[in-house]
């Protein structure tokens, strides 16, 4: 990944007037840019001035700026010499749509999931103290990250740690121990007030000089906590051990360069509560922040139409209603992402058996486990790359007493312009090692609905079905009643598939006969526990497999049917095309296909040359 190092703007000396031009700027450009290539807006337009704030007061080729999830990463690189290559975002081979330090050297810690910011800055900054060195630690985490508990264990962590640490909580949403009264309100703008925090700053410095001035110092410091917690609701992170400052105006450009720069000073930890709008500045995701977190390319003079195209989340959602309506235990849970997985309908048709965790997915799994538990039958709907965060839930509250707890394991496979933080490759392996589980791999819109309704209605203990973003492709049989099916039959070579990249594989199959090459199509529906009879019996006659599966190699299905091969002692030529044990960028899902040699010429070659026929 190449690295970006041209000229950047240095915003220590440019003035008020001239930071409240450039955020306008930004923010119109972030407006032009994402429109063109799709990607986060809303929560990017939230944070432009604090973002300008920050780079005005802190120097992130030192400083470390960690943020959490990373989708509001756009004008920190816009600001640190890649706006010009803003028109390359989420393209394959351009910038990605999260903080990665391969690619600059102010992205200071890669981001894509939730709620680690705080741990990993405490991380940051314990190693800062250990090796003697100067500089400054930064988390800036949302009010939806800190749904997570990992955010707890970090703040508590870093509260107690007493390391010199600054928490950015971008508030745009909720309430977090709000202040109540007038006398409140007041008493929270005067201790913000410039005169305040100049006053502090220089009382501090002259009360370090001796023992009197200190003991001075402690006294009055006690006495004025004391009126404070008098007057003022308790804040749970001065309860955790930081300096508790805000709420701030998150669109003041002004004001929050000056408490930026006063917490510069403070030599502990702090947490700074800022206020902000997501979508800010733009006038349809002010008013829908929600339909505007995630973009398509869109006219930004007339804002988003929304598409009425089918996909397999919604038809897991239409599904999940229609299972709802028959059995009275049916319910479904999400981890803060409702519309994503398609979940809409099903919240607003059965309200009281519709449960949002928020950003938990390991709350999520041990919740769904204790319903199953008393008799309910939960459904959790989850983006594969976010069903990692609940592994050990998985594996302790759910498949040791063999609970009937359904997962919908959406965005399986690869998802394309959200890079590596997101691609869904790594279920088919880690799903595979829980006891009892079963897992489904659905091709088409027919055989997601087929296999959902089998995995609620008639199986027991923890059952999987993955199913990818997006539309099904040209294979829409539902052939999911039995483990594994063949799609056509020929004595040359064995291909084997599932999911949509079933497609590839029959594409594939019907190039190979124009060449002559009669091929035995296997595609399998149940991957996990995985009946490698029909395989076998096939590369029997064929003595030659090509197993094609978009995930890593590590425990996927082609290493498993290889390994059932061997067992039998059958000698065959074995080809394994997947994504081998590494990280994919991000890029278009055809594109990174061609790339991984996972499209249908690609297979076509591999497989003439284990034929000796290239």
């Amino acid at each position: 990944m190449k690295q970006y190092k041209e000229y950047r703007p240095i915003l220590s000396d440019i003035t008020d007037q001239d930071g409240r031009v450039m955020c306008e700027r930004l923010r119109q450009e972030l407006i032009q840019d994402v429109a063109k290539t799709g990607g986060h807006l809303a929560s990017n337009l939230g944070v432009v001035e604090l973002t300008v704030a920050l780079h005005r007061v802190f120097d992130t080729t030192q400083d470390r700026l960690v943020f959490d999830v990373g989708h509001q990463c756009y004008p920190h690189k816009m600001l640190t010499g890649r706006n010009d290559k803003m028109s390359t975002l989420r393209q394959f081979g351009g910038l990605a749509g999260f903080p990665k330090p391969s690619e600059s050297i102010h992205d200071a810690f890669i981001a894509g999931h939730a709620s680690n910011s705080v741990a990993v800055s405490v991380g940051m900054a314990r190693a800062r103290t250990l090796m003697g060195e100067d500089y400054h630690v930064m988390a800036l985490i949302g009010d939806g990250a800190l749904t997570g508990g990992l955010a707890y264990e970090g703040l508590s962590t870093a509260g107690q740690s007493g390391e010199q640490i600054l928490v950015l909580l971008n508030d745009n949403g909720m309430s977090i121990g709000a202040s109540v009264g007038g006398v409140a309100d007041h008493l929270a703008r005067q201790r913000l007030r410039p005169q305040y925090l100049t006053f502090k700053k220089n009382y501090r410095k002259l009360m370090r000089g001796n023992w009197v001035r200190k003991k001075i110092y402690h006294v009055t410091h006690k006495i004025k906590k004391i009126v404070k917690n008098t007057l003022l609701p308790s804040s749970m992170f001065e309860n955790m051990g930081f300096t508790y400052l805000g709420p701030v105006d998150g669109h003041d450009l002004d004001g929050l360069t000056r408490i930026l720069r006063y917490t510069k000073e403070l030599k502990e930890p702090v947490l700074l509560h800022v206020r902000t709008t997501k979508g800010k500045g733009y006038t349809p995701a002010e008013k829908t922040p929600h339909a505007y977190h995630g973009v398509s390319a869109f006219n930004p003079e007339i804002g988003i139409q929304q598409s009425g195209g089918t996909n397999f989340s919604n038809v897991v959602g239409h599904t999940l209603v229609d299972l709802a309506n028959k059995n009275p235990h049916v319910c479904a849970i999400t981890a803060a992402m409702a519309g994503g997985t398609g979940l809409d309908e099903f919240a607003a048709t059965f309200p009281n058996r519709f449960f949002d965790v928020g950003i938990a997915e390991g709350c999520a799994i041990a919740m769904a486990a204790g319903m199953a538990k008393q008799g309910l039958v939960p459904v959790f709907t989850v983006y594969s790359t976010f069903l990692q965060r609940a592994y050990d839930m998985l594996l302790h509250d759910v498949a040791l007493e063999g609970l009937h707890v359904v997962l919908g394991v959406d965005r399986a496979g690869l998802v394309g312009d959200d890079g590596e933080t997101h691609h869904g490759v790594f279920d088919v392996a880690f799903l595979d090692t829980i006891p009892g589980m079963t897992v489904f791999a659905p091709s088409n819109y027919a055989e997601v609905a087929h296999m959902m309704e089998r995995a609620v209605q008639e199986l027991t203990g923890p059952v999987a079905v993955r199913y990818p973003r997006g539309a099904e492709g040209a294979f829409i049989e539902n052939s999911g009643n039995t483990p594994s099916v063949r799609l056509s039959e020929g004595s040359h070579i064995t291909l084997v598939s599932y999911g949509t990249m079933i497609n590839e594989i029959r594409a594939t199959a019907e190039k190979l006969s124009e060449v002559g090459v009669l091929c035995d199509v296997i595609k399998l529906n149940t991957i996990t526990p995985l009946d490698t009879t029909l395989v076998v019996d096939s590369v029997k006659k064929t003595g030659v497999l090509l197993v094609a599966e978009d995930c890593i190699e590590a425990g996927c299905v082609g290493v498993r049917l290889a390994t059932a091969l061997a067992k039998t002692g059958i000698s065959s030529r074995t080809i394994l095309c997947n994504e081998g044990n590494t990280f994919t960028t991000h890029g278009t899902v055809p594109y990174l296909k061609k790339e991984l040699k996972l499209d249908k010429e690609s297979l076509f070659d591999r497989a003439m040359e284990v034929l000796n026929r290239g």
